[in-house]
């Protein structure tokens, strides 16, 4: 009962007992008075904040069911909240209102470095702008950005006192004038930021951590900091969060298409994708190194070893030297440490950052007991509100293009906000903890507690069997293009596939290696649609990241491939088809190049997992609807 409610019923409890004597009037009146006194005294602190609370999140909240029914903007390049904020930014010497600051931290000197250089400290470089709000005395939580990019001016900014134009500008628009303050921070050895561009590995992530407390710290600040960012600035939350209970300012973080580790994003089942062995000093390497009295700070141990290890992991197949692998995983530590909330946002057709990023991760999440809400459309590697990329990145034949417009999430910008203000300013309704999941036939809907489902039910077909072959050769040789084909009937029924699809395949090869990739279809009069594809390397074959080994041309082997997680209708009258080769997509030809003979049979089967449309676990729902022309024109 309410404080509200509480005093009407005293009110009405007076009423219903008192006489027409005098006494008992008076008695009343002063019951009653005594009543407010108390409720006063005690309760009057509670009652105003919660007042203020009302009036400063004052809902614009709308049901996600009726969302369409709302006037959201749904013709611009990006999504927008409903209502302005009372606050504008504050100025500052720049005409960007923006200001510069270093944070000094420590590093260990195994990090070598600036942590062993006698003329300098590790330091981070970060921008802040806030808003006006701080001048009338008002704490504000801060909402950060963090990521390798800023003030690197082949890639994105010439400064990090320019707000990012991907995310920062929208946020400093829109968000920062209800009351919040944004930053932008450099990674160690990026911008000027200094030490080496360490690639998410030791000392980036005390760098991180150190901002983020730097930032909570302040006096302007309420102590509550939230990380987001994309792609590399989508994994940096996922660093900050590693630290847990002790350091409980990161309230809340919003991974975007984000790492949870750097070899996950590279290799799947023991497969490497081209990029793989390169990755740290061929791809980011150089923005450590931009001609300053700093730059032998890049040679610190990791930045040596990391291109080694990529090689040797390709190679050999797994972490034979120390453990620069481990050291850049950190789903374990947030799942043991992290107190903290995570707004999880995944594209289902992201080839850059795969969904396995985020699927299973969030039942990851929600089974350690951390409030998670996942948003997964079916968009390659973008930010789930913005038309033009959207478009440009989605084509049909299943690689996103059935799915669009309806893809675009014009309310996920006020879905920010709403966020952000539960959980950084403490007021407000509480999100739902749920998943929004998009199909890939474009149709939004909610599973309330978990992503894969645990209301699934598993439809299996066997090769030769259920699935027959309909051309190639069960013999696969290592040239990128022979390998047999399979394709079931025409479905009896539509199925509504969620998840990991599987696919357990005996095999014998001819060495100790080999690699197979899959390619799952859905084809209808003639034509075919990429549903899900999955890759392996056959020493891996068992699954999880022990090697194995077997007998070559005596043994049979069970592979047990999982597909890239995907949610895909496949309607009846339609066929599945599955193919098998070498490599495939980005993939890089097996490093143990080897014949692979596939047997059909009982154990070699295609496991799909399968929903119903069920009330009671999910509901369908229409974003608001897009009518930007790119929308209109398709």
């Amino acid at each position: 009962m309410s404080n509200d409610e509480e005093v009407d019923a005293i009110l009405l409890n007076v009423e219903k007992d008192h006489s027409n004597s005098f006494n008992a009037v008076l008695g009343a009146t002063i019951a009653v008075c005594i009543v407010f006194l108390f409720i006063s005294a005690y309760f009057g602190e509670y009652v105003s904040s919660n007042v203020a609370e009302s009036n400063a999140s004052e809902s614009s909240y709308v049901k996600l069911e009726d969302r369409y029914l709302k006037d959201y903007v749904t013709d611009g390049e990006f999504g927008y909240v409903i209502d302005e904020g009372p606050y504008s930014l504050l100025e500052t010497d720049n005409e960007y209102g923006s200001t510069h600051y270093f944070v000094e931290y420590e590093l260990p000197a195994s990090e070598g470095g600036a942590a062993t250089d006698p003329n300098d400290v590790p330091r981070i470089s970060l921008a802040v702008w806030l808003p006006t709000a701080v001048n009338e005395g008002i704490k504000v939580p801060v909402i950060a950005e963090s990521g390798p990019y800023f003030q690197e001016p082949s890639v994105q900014t010439d400064s990090i006192e320019v707000p990012g134009s991907w995310l920062g500008t929208m946020i400093i628009d829109q968000i920062l004038p209800h009351g919040y303050a944004f930053a932008q921070i450099s990674v160690t050895g990026t911008g000027q930021s200094n030490h080496c561009m360490d690639l998410m590995g030791t000392a980036e992530q005390l760098g991180n951590d150190a901002a983020v407390r730097w930032l909570a710290e302040q006096n302007w600040s309420n102590g509550n900091v939230g990380l987001i960012g994309k792609s590399y600035d989508g994994s940096t939350p996922w660093q900050a969060a590693m630290f847990g209970s002790e350091h409980d300012y990161l309230k809340t973080i919003v991974p975007i298409s984000g790492l949870i580790g750097v070899k996950e994003l590279m290799w799947r089942n023991g497969s490497a994708e081209a990029r793989a062995p390169i990755m740290h000093n061929g791809v980011y390497g150089s923005y450590g190194l931009d001609g300053d009295e700093e730059d032998h700070q890049n040679m610190c141990p990791d930045y040596v070893i990391g291109p080694g290890t990529g090689v040797s992991a390709y190679l050999l197949g797994s972490e034979i030297f120390g453990d620069y692998w481990a050291e850049r995983y950190f789903l374990d530590r947030v799942i043991d440490n992290y107190q903290g909330s995570v707004y999880l946002i995944q594209g289902m057709h992201d080839w850059n950052v795969d969904p396995h990023m985020a699927v299973p991760t969030i039942n990851m999440l929600k089974d350690a007991g951390i409030e998670a809400k996942g948003l997964f459309g079916q968009w390659d590697h973008d930010y789930p509100d913005r038309p033009q990329q959207l478009y440009d990145r989605s084509d049909l034949g299943g690689r996103g293009g059935e799915a669009f417009p309806e893809m675009i999430r014009f309310d996920w910008m006020q879905d920010l906000y709403e966020w952000f203000e539960y959980y950084l300013q403490e007021r407000g309704e509480k999100p739902g903890l749920w998943i929004e999941i998009q199909d890939n036939l474009g149709d939004w809907r909610v599973e309330k507690n978990l992503y894969p489902p645990a209301d699934s039910t598993e439809w299996t077909a066997s090769l030769g069997s259920e699935l027959a072959l309909i051309g190639g050769s069960l013999t696969i040789l290592p040239d990128a293009t022979s390998g047999p084909v399979w394709e079931t009937e025409p479905l009896t029924q539509t199925l509504r596939v969620a998840g990991t699809p599987r696919l357990h395949v005996d095999v014998s090869t001819a060495t100790v290696g080999g690699q197979l990739y899959a390619l799952l279809e859905d084809c209808y009069d003639g034509t075919c649609i990429h549903v899900g594809h999955a890759i392996m390397d056959l020493r891996y074959h068992a699954g999880g990241n022990d090697l194995q080994t077997w007998v070559p041309l005596f043994d049979t082997i069970n592979a047990k491939m999982e597909f890239m997680p995907l949610d895909a209708v496949i309607e009846e009258g339609h066929t599945i088809r599955v193919s098998l080769a070498s490599t495939g997509e980005d993939y890089l030809p097996a490093s143990t190049s080897s014949i692979v003979t596939i047997q059909e049979g009982a154990s070699s089967t295609l496991q799909l997992d399968t929903i119903e449309e069920n009330p009671s676990e999910r509901f369908y729902f229409t974003p608001p609807v897009c009518t930007h022309e790119l929308c209109l024109s398709v």
